[in-house]
């Protein structure tokens, strides 16, 4: 045996070659040489090996960094290089760094691998050392690194060897425990257990590419397979005396599979990162059969018979010198394994299939979806190739085993659009033949009709392109005759037919929705197989989707005109679900036609006998389909022009809507309406009389129809702008008449205005800043004329949406409640305008009878929710005293809002029973004030009556002097309501004496300056006694301010010439309470002389008020 490493350079013969490198390791001979060469990490998690050469020794390990071999190989190379250059022979190489091992407590060693570097898990770190050490033992941070060797041979069968690194004097220990316990020190060198058999006697050792497993070979004729990493014995096979091994690591084609989402790996791409399996290669020369299974716990996946003189050859190892750079361009120039016969002089390579390593017992399985996987791989490919890819596509769905797999392979086929018709038709037709020409009991019956129906429909594909290819020349285009007739329709259904589908084609300005053709026109074989479905010998439509639709009429002349076709009733079904109501109503036209020629040819072969000159009458036959059809025709011609009205729009002028996002209007379908229950209908126009923000004015018009002179005057009360707005409002008009005429029940307009009361009030509680919203919802509501409707809209208008947020905002008055000061004061206008209505409703409804709720014929069979009206009905009747109470406190709030009054808090001029009586169930009976008020309770609602009246006469002043200031918006809002008779009205119900709010109004719009509205506001005061000795002092207040204050000359001489009592009286007067002292003196006079006439003449200031008369003519 040779003691020394000695190396030659390759392409030449020892004899004649040049000694690079000798060294002397060990003094016994050399056993075995093994190399381990450099492979990329396939995690990251993975420690990346490096190089290394291992010579085996009897007793010994000696290991050599292959990187440091190398590099002195090379240098030794260019060395002798050198010295052959210059006839110099004498070349002294450099000495090769190494490692020894000794192996000790070992008899025999025949053979060796090196694993490479392990760390342990600090999980085993831990629970060594516990076990060990017990509970204070210690460990280092981070576990060592060890260097894992394998040896086989006899006591111990399989050695597994740790090497700590870095020690200089490494040494040997075989006891288990102390294995053990010099895994958590960092005081030992190396460590041995291994697996004790001493029958037992290891051959040979083969390692895994992976460096997970190990195949080891016994005298005992078995095989083993060892788990690396726990040292375990995993599996054995049986029967295999003098056995070699070998391994074949497959990498998966990324090409065959569909691209994941999988994360980045140095041996993937931007696909993902290919998955690896390794096989296990046996070859048992005694019984010359050669075998592959599949590791771990795999099957045999595949078994050869070769001669019994064969060599397995295994090298399981690369070209070393690689590394992490140099290693990914790099292509093995060698098999990873293969068979050398000598007798044949012939060398065999194994390949095995990647999805073999993903199967079962059996493998077909995961054969299968590999084959799925790699057609559908095959079919986006970048450029087909027909004449290839149809044999490749045919060969691999014949391979494919399992017949739910084969039937999803023809469906990924089917579905491609790249593949051609003929091509189709062609692999369809090649499997269900290999199907019938199966044996009986193993051919799939589903499988085998699915194929048959497929076929069928290809066939029907072809056949309809044919048709369709057949030009029509101009002549033969039909005439408007032609196609009434066709369809069997009078002049005027016709015309009304062209003129329905002529505005909904106006009104629908969506993109239109079409199927993607080929260059030639030809509807692809995709769409047509997705949307048709054949079943025995009936074509059925599979799906009906917006702007597509499929026709094709099979009907059995054995049909019997009493019972419903099947066909008929599915192509009814796809109208009825169909969104494109124009589409679906030329269908359902052409379906009555067609069905109703069939009923009469059926119908006149019955009934031939009639002799044709027998005197009878023309007669039409019937059918059950006829029938249907005509409803259908109904329905869907409602259908269409309440899509057509929904389409139609408003000039954006006009519209106020769009400041919030609205929701889009829906398709509709007979289906949906269907569905949609009684007020689907409504419901869907009030949706689109809010996008519109459409006047309720409007809504009734276009019931009443005006005759076409009074629409220009229609236009002017809708404040119209502009001939396009004009316009629009008449299209919008002719509309809305058409559609009040399709649903004269669902469209009534109480039924209307109730849906669109709703629709606005949702939108305002989703949106509360905007308060023109629930603004239009009263309008509506005001504009519903059956009392026992607008009763139950408004009670649940208050329930839902009003009192929550009413009471919120009466007891947060000076807080914030969500809501702008704008929005709040329209918002408590509202909530006194709805209660008002609502006790007006309930006093009508006494006188009124309960409404009747029809629905048109066609929509009998509709379902659904209830309807909104229907809910209305069912409400209870409001409790009338508790409604007027809470409708008090809503006016004092909005009262309150908007005229700003500081200081003033709403509740206090309520007593206990009236504040607990607020915000309750309106329709129950509560405990409510009664009897005399307390007087301090009576004094505060006097001062706020007083304080709103003052408030209110300030407006009406601020109007008259900033007439066109941008504050008139604000002003002019006070003529909402008659502010006055509301205070009056208010002080009637709160029993405040109401002559001394109509003479302090009276008093403060003199007080004011606005004497020409005093003098229409005296009229409704009932103590004019007492009202005139007010203004008596009022009129002193205005002379005492033109003579007293003005301090002019005249002023002076006309004082000095009144009597003394009246100068006494006019100085006693204080004209800083005036709020408006610039009143013309001959204004004055008037309100002398309504002094006068009111003051009765033993007043005791009756002579006071006549020197006002001749002081006043002296002034003017």
């Amino acid at each position: 045996m040779c003691k020394q490493y000695i190396v030659y350079p390759a392409g030449k013969s020892k004899e004649n070659g040049v000694l690079l490198l000798a060294q002397l390791l060990n003094e016994d001979p050399v056993l075995q040489l093994k190399c381990r060469t450099y492979d990329i990490p396939r995690h990251p998690g993975v420690t990346e090996q490096n190089e290394e050469m291992s010579i085996l020794y009897p007793s010994a390990v000696v290991t050599i960094d292959g990187f440091s071999l190398f590099q002195s190989l090379r240098a030794c190379r260019n060395q002798v290089a050198r010295a052959t250059a210059s006839g110099n022979e004498n070349v002294q190489p450099p000495p090769l760094t190494y490692k020894k091992w000794g192996l000790q407590d070992v008899d025999t060693i025949v053979d060796h691998v090196s694993i490479g570097i392990m760390t342990l898990s600090p999980f085993d770190q831990m629970k060594t050392a516990s076990n060990i050490g017990g509970y204070h033992a210690a460990i280092k941070n981070s576990p060592p690194a060890m260097s894992q060797y394998i040896t086989v041979g006899s006591n111990p069968f399989a050695g597994f060897f740790y090497a700590l690194e870095g020690s200089s004097q490494p040494l040997l220990s075989h006891v288990a425990l102390a294995v053990a316990s010099k895994l958590t020190s960092a005081l030992f060198n190396a460590a041995r257990f291994g697996i004790p058999d001493s029958r037992r006697h290891g051959e040979r050792i083969c390692l895994s590419p992976c460096n997970s497993l190990a195949a080891v070979t016994d005298d005992f004729g078995r095989v083993l397979l060892l788990d690396v990493a726990r040292g375990l014995a995993i599996r054995m096979w049986k029967g295999y005396r003098d056995a070699q091994v070998g391994w074949i690591q497959i990498v998966e084609d990324l090409h065959e599979r569909e691209s994941e989402k999988m994360d980045f790996s140095p041996v993937g791409s931007s696909q993902g990162p290919s998955r690896v399996a390794q096989f296990l290669v046996i070859y048992a020369p005694r019984r010359g059969i050669l075998e592959v299974w599949s590791t771990q716990q795999g099957p045999r996946v595949g078994a050869f018979n070769v001669g019994k003189h064969c060599r397995l050859l295994y090298p399981g190892y690369k070209i070393m010198g690689l590394n992490s750079i140099t290693s990914k361009g790099w292509q093995p120039q060698t098999y990873q394994i293969c068979l050398v016969d000598p007798v044949s002089g012939t060398v065999k390579t194994v390949h095995v299939p990647f999805h073999l390593a993903l199967s079962d017992k059996k493998s077909e399985r995961a054969k299968d979806m590999h084959l799925v996987k790699k057609l559908a791989a095959l079919l986006k490919a970048k450029t087909l190739n027909l004449d290839v890819i149809e044999a490749e596509v045919k060969e691999l769905i014949l391979d494919i085993k399992y017949p739910a797999t084969k039937k999803q392979a023809l469906e990924s086929i089917l579905a491609n659009v790249r593949l051609p018709l003929s091509s189709l038709t062609t692999i369809t037709q090649t499997l269900m033949d290999t199907l019938r020409n199966q044996e009986g009991e193993c051919v799939d019956e589903g499988l085998l009709l699915f194929c048959a129906n497929k076929l069928k429909l290809l066939q029907l594909h072809e056949s309809v392109n044919k048709i369709n290819c057949v030009s029509m020349p101009l002549e033969m285009v039909p005439s408007d005759n032609d196609l009434a007739k066709l369809l069997r329709l009078d002049e005027k259904a016709f015309t009304r037919l062209q003129m329905l589908l002529e505005n909904y084609k106006v009104q629908d300005t969506q993109l239109s929705v079409h199927f993607a053709e080929d260059k030639d026109g030809v509807l692809p074989v995709k769409t047509f197989l997705e949307h048709l479905e054949c079943e025995k010998d009936t074509v059925d439509v599979k799906k009906l989707e917006e702007r597509e639709y499929v026709a094709l009429a099979a009907v059995d002349e054995s049909w019997d005109s009493q019972s419903v076709s099947p066909w008929w009733q599915q192509m009814r079904t796809a109208c009825v679900q169909s969104e494109n109501n124009g589409a679906a109503l030329l269908s359902a036209h052409v379906g009555h036609s067609v069905t109703a020629q069939i009923t009469d040819s059926i119908a006149e072969k019955k009934f031939s006998q009639i002799t044709l000159g027998a005197d009878t009458d023309p007669w039409e036959a019937l059918s059950l389909d006829t029938e249907y059809w005509k409803l259908l025709l109904k329905q869907l011609e409602d259908c269409l022009i309440l899509q057509t009205l929904l389409h139609s729009k408003v000039s954006k002028k006009r519209s106020q809507v769009p400041s919030v996002q609205t929701e889009p209007l829906g398709k509709l379908s007979v289906k949906k309406l269907l569905q949609g229950g009684k007020g689907g209908i409504a419901d869907s126009v009030a949706k689109w009389v809010f996008k519109q923000d459409l006047s309720p004015l409007l809504l009734r018009l276009g019931w009443k129809k005006e005759s076409e002179e009074e629409l220009p005057e229609t236009g002017s009360i809708l404040v119209v702008e502009g001939e396009e707005d004009q316009a629009g409002l008449e299209s919008i008009l002719e509309l809305l008449h058409l559609a009040y005429q399709q649903f004269p029940c669902s469209l009534e307009l109480d039924v209307l205005h109730a849906h669109c009361c709703w629709e606005y009030v949702v939108q305002w509680n989703k949106y509360p800043e905007e308060a023109h919203f629930l603004t239009r919802s009263i309008d509506h509501l005001r504009c519903i004329d059956n009392a026992h409707v607008q009763h139950g809209i408004a009670l649940m208008m208050w329930n839902t949406f009003i009192v929550k947020r009413l009471s919120a905002a009466t007891y947060l008055m000076d807080k914030d409640v969500g809501m702008s000061d704008s929005a709040m004061t329209s918002f408590l206008g509202c909530c006194s305008d709805l209660l008002q209505t609502l006790m007006e409703a309930d006093i009508r409804s006494d006188e009124m009878q309960l409404p009747v709720l029809d629905t048109e014929d066609a929509w009998a069979s509709v379902e659904g929710q209830i309807s909104l009206v229907e809910l209305a009905l069912e409400q209870k009747h409001i409790h009338y005293p508790l409604v007027e109470h809470q409708s008090v406190l809503c006016t004092v709030l909005y009262g309150i809002m908007k005229f700003s009054l500081k200081s003033v808090k709403p509740l206090s001029l309520f007593d206990s029973k009236g504040k607990n009586a607020f915000f309750k169930d309106l329709t129950s009976i509560q405990l409510l004030p009664s009897g005399e008020v307390d007087p301090a309770l009576l004094s505060l609602r006097h001062q706020f009556l007083t304080k709103l009246l003052t408030a209110l006469v300030q407006a009406q002043s601020s109007s008259r002097k900033n007439k066109g200031s941008p504050e008139e918006a604000v002003i002019l809002s006070v003529k909402d309501r008659d502010w006055p008779a509301l205070t009056v009205d208010l002080a009637q119900r709160l029993q405040v004496n109401e002559d001394a709010i109509r003479r302090h109004y009276v008093c403060e719009l003199y007080n004011y300056g606005l004497d020409h509205l005093g003098e229409e506001a005296i009229l409704q005061v009932h103590d004019k006694e007492v009202l005139a000795s007010q203004l008596l002092v009022l009129t002193g207040q205005r002379l005492a301010y033109a003579l007293l204050h003005t301090q002019t000359k005249e002023g002076m001489e006309l004082l000095a010439r009144l009597p003394p009592t009246l100068c006494t009286w006019l100085k006693a007067m204080d004209p800083q309470d005036l709020q408006n002292v610039e009143v013309p003196i001959a204004t004055t006079a008037k309100l002398v002389d309504k002094v006068i006439e009111h003051l009765p003449e033993n007043h005791g200031q009756y002579s006071v008020a006549l020197n006002l008369i001749e002081a006043v003519e002296a002034m003017s």
